[in-house]
């Protein structure tokens, strides 16, 4: 049975083994396990009940990653997407007026596009499309983007004080000093080359914060899942299907591709998974489950769903294989019962993780040519947006936008293809209606 499993996910020609797989899946969960709450908590604003919502997450995350890893055989793990779940709640439910229902329909939509797309290549087409450096910008802006977000969980950086974007964060806190310390020790057990630093790291803080009173301890550990019911099959298509919805079908549409696409070739170009030619192999079959993820998450009552960059930490943590991702999905399924302690993870000891992970992503930086200005102009501006708007779509999108302007105006026109034109067309319509 090992034997078999071993060669299904071809652990020797990724050089790996099932303990680096395991230890990659428990870390990849456990810096992502915060959507098991944070997902339903901002879907709750758009109308949809906390309980069933939260069931919906974890069966879209279980789905999507299990898909990753038995058809895919990819270490990446699929969750309801952070921004296109904000994006829905409080533009189009919020802002727009919509219900719930036609928003859950648009997603729906959305998917099946996705998917038809995925089935004819056209998405594995237009991937490989992007030129290298774009690709280096993904995998750098990733890691900029997970810093920044590790840095404001933990509170080391404040956002919205007066007279300043951003702020050092209460330094004396017991929580922030935490997650300092917690910093520290991953580092330090990297450092000497400690297999499961980033998981020790999140383990160890997490009981330290218990101890302290820096997080709440759980009344319980296990509890049953609420129903699904109120919001199973609750979507409404035919509602979505009107020209107003358009912008939210193309925005949901535009959001979704470059999400998952940045991610992948960011993650897998970190991790050396691409081909001689830049190429992710096979890169139909993960996005191939990431748009199927997203239908199933629409009827199950959840928004789009995709690969998260948290992924990162459990490819640090040696995960190179789709066991990883295996590992990832059923321990989402535990988390329909281990809710109340799976969600006490405080931020001081998942984002220190993030910050050291975003550290690692940055470092490919150094194979971009800057030099050449019509390609680091873009590379630049792919960066920079994915991280200060807090949004890796308008990042990648804008980057899409600015390569070929830059290569025009550069006379190097010929050095932008067919595939690339596309992507620039579909980004800027992506700009003119997206709903501000």
């Amino acid at each position: 049975m090992l034997t078999a499993l071993k060669k299904y996910f071809r652990f020797d020609h990724h050089q790996t083994n099932f303990r680096r797989e395991i230890i990659g899946g428990i870390t990849t969960f456990f810096t992502m396990s915060y959507i098991i709450i944070v997902n339903p908590k901002i879907l709750e604003a758009a109308g949809i009940p906390f309980g069933p919502s939260m069931v919906a997450t974890i069966l879209a995350a279980f789905f999507g990653t299990v898909a990753m890893g038995i058809y895919a055989r990819r270490p990446f793990a699929i969750a309801p997407y952070m921004g296109e779940n904000a994006f829905i709640a409080f533009t189009v439910c919020g802002v727009l007026g919509y219900s719930w229902q036609t928003a859950l329909g648009a997603i729906f939509i959305g998917g099946v596009l996705f998917t038809l797309v995925s089935a004819l290549k056209i998405r594995s087409w237009l991937a490989a499309a992007i030129p290298n450096s774009l690709k280096i910008a993904f995998a750098v802006g990733i890691g900029l983007f997970l810093t920044f977000i590790g840095l404001n969980e933990t509170g080391i950086v404040t956002l919205g004080v007066p007279g300043a974007p951003v702020h050092v964060g209460e330094l004396g806190s017991t929580p922030v000093i935490l997650a300092v310390v917690c910093f520290l020790l991953i580092s330090v057990l990297m450092i000497r080359k400690v297999t499961g630093s980033l998981l020790i790291g999140i383990l160890v803080t997490t009981v330290l914060a218990f101890v302290l009173k820096a997080a709440e301890t759980p009344d319980e550990f296990i509890s049953l899942p609420p129903s699904l019911e109120p919001i199973l099959f609750k979507l409404d298509i035919a509602g979505a299907f009107t020209w107003g919805f358009f912008s939210v079908i193309l925005t949901v549409f535009v959001m979704d591709f470059v999400d998952t696409t940045g991610t992948l070739l960011g993650l897998s170009f970190k991790a050396g998974l691409l081909d001689e030619n830049g190429n992710l192999p096979e890169i139909e079959k993960p996005m191939m489950c990431d748009s199927t993820a997203t239908v199933v998450g629409a009827l199950l009552g959840t928004t789009t769903t995709g690969t998260f960059i948290e992924s990162a930490a459990g490819m640090e943590a040696g995960g190179r294989t789709g066991f990883t991702s295996i590992v990832t999905a059923f321990l989402f399924l535990l988390g329909l019962f281990l809710a109340p302690f799976l969600t006490a993870v405080p931020p001081c000891a998942y984002g220190p993780a993030l910050i050291v992970v975003g550290l690692l992503m940055m470092t490919t930086i150094t194979r971009l040519d800057f030099t050449d200005l019509t390609e680091a102009i873009p590379a630049f501006c792919v960066i920079v947006l994915m991280s200060f708007t807090y949004n890796l779509g308008i990042g990648i999108t804008a980057g899409f936008v600015v390569f070929p302007i830059m290569k025009i105006f550069a006379g190097k026109v010929r050095e932008v293809n067919a595939g690339m034109w596309i992507l620039a067309v579909l980004s800027l319509l992506f700009f003119i209606f997206y709903p501000y």
